[in-house]
């Protein structure tokens, strides 16, 4: 039986993937240089290797070694604004690196080929909710690198017969593996995690950028998907390229968004505490609204979000704070917990 490569396994959805996988009887192998992952995410005895997906020798190596002819690629930088202050960061780690990756891949047999694409493709919209057909018109460099990477593998779809999908996320929250596989970024970014470590004293205040968007409360609207969901979905795509999939993109949200203060508003609500923030200026790159138009997943994947309710998922992110206030490396334990 032929394994599956996980690359950048160890990071958020990654890990959760990962588990996902495993718990549903596939053998995984992750590769991940643990820039921004860790190792402590993953289920015991996966087997796992420490490299840049660059490596053309030593990936090579582990696709041979493992037999792997599926891959899901999560490896890359993906913070919005950091992109639009060191371009050539994303375009060289998520593409040039990306291209060598795929290329690598291709020579040593691979067949199928999940790419973790992102809603950051699309620019700001014409279009809400956002169909897969919307015009693709990133505004940062994240976007464009993970835009130019879609078409690099239809290339190769082209050229070579491999065959490709793209998982457009919205925005991932919650936690997994039963509330111990969750958000450990350094520097954390995203809004919930900010949320509940400002709910546990950790920071000062939540700042919310940008309050005069054209929205009904002025601030970003954003369609929420559960980290856990967004696994499924991968482990659905992969059953269903080997039947022969009609598209190539699929968005994964649950088709309805909230605002920020919405989300600071249920998320005082379910941790019982009160979260001070501040709005401040509009952040670079950022649209005003991301809302998934997810029929097209929802009707040629055999995959349905469970998690569409919004307390839910931060219930879910608030189990994980709590448990881990400080993260993987000081919390009370890490994700090895069954």
């Amino acid at each position: 039986m032929s394994n599956i490569l996980v690359t950048g396994g160890a990071g958020y959805i990654g890990s959760v993937t990962t588990w996902e996988l495993v718990q549903s009887g596939f053998s995984v192998v992750v590769l991940d240089n643990l820039s921004k992952g860790h190792q402590a995410s993953l289920p015991e005895g996966v087997s796992f290797v420490n490299v840049d997906i660059g490596d053309r020798k030593r990936v090579s190596e582990v696709i041979r070694t493992f037999k792997i002819d599926r891959v899901i690629h999560f490896a890359a930088f993906s913070l919005v604004g950091e992109s639009m202050e060191h371009p050539f960061m994303y375009f060289e780690n998520n593409l040039i690196q990306g291209v060598r990756f795929i290329d690598t891949c291709v020579e040593n047999g691979v067949k199928y080929f999940v790419f973790s694409s992102t809603a950051a493709v699309y620019g700001d919209p014409i279009e809400v909710p956002i169909p897969e057909t919307h015009p693709l018109s990133p505004k940062s460099p994240y976007g464009f690198s993970k835009l130019c990477l879609e078409q690099v593998l239809r290339s190769y779809r082209h050229t070579h017969g491999l065959q490709v999908v793209f998982l457009r996320y919205f925005n991932a929250a919650g936690s997994g593996n039963e509330g111990n596989i969750g958000e450990d970024h350094t520097p954390e970014t995203h809004l919930i995690p900010i949320i509940f470590q400002t709910a546990l004293k950790q920071r000062v205040k939540v700042y919310v950028f940008g309050g005069d968007y054209d929205t009904p409360d002025g601030t970003a609207i954003r369609d929420y998907i559960h980290v856990t969901d967004l696994a499924r979905a991968h482990i659905a795509v992969l059953q269903g390229m080997e039947q022969g999939l009609p598209r190539d993109a699929y968005n994964l949200g649950i088709g309805r968004g909230y605002s920020v203060l919405e989300v600071l508003k249920e998320a005082q609500r379910v941790c019982g505490i009160p979260i001070p923030y501040e709005i401040t200026k509009r952040r670079a790159g950022d649209p005003p609204v991301l809302v998934a138009d997810n029929h097209r997943a929802l009707e040629e994947l055999d995959w349905h979000p469970e998690f569409e309710d919004l307390s839910r998922i931060l219930f879910s992110a608030w189990q994980w704070h709590q448990a881990y206030p400080d993260g993987y490396e000081t919390g009370k334990g890490n994700g090895n917990t069954g």
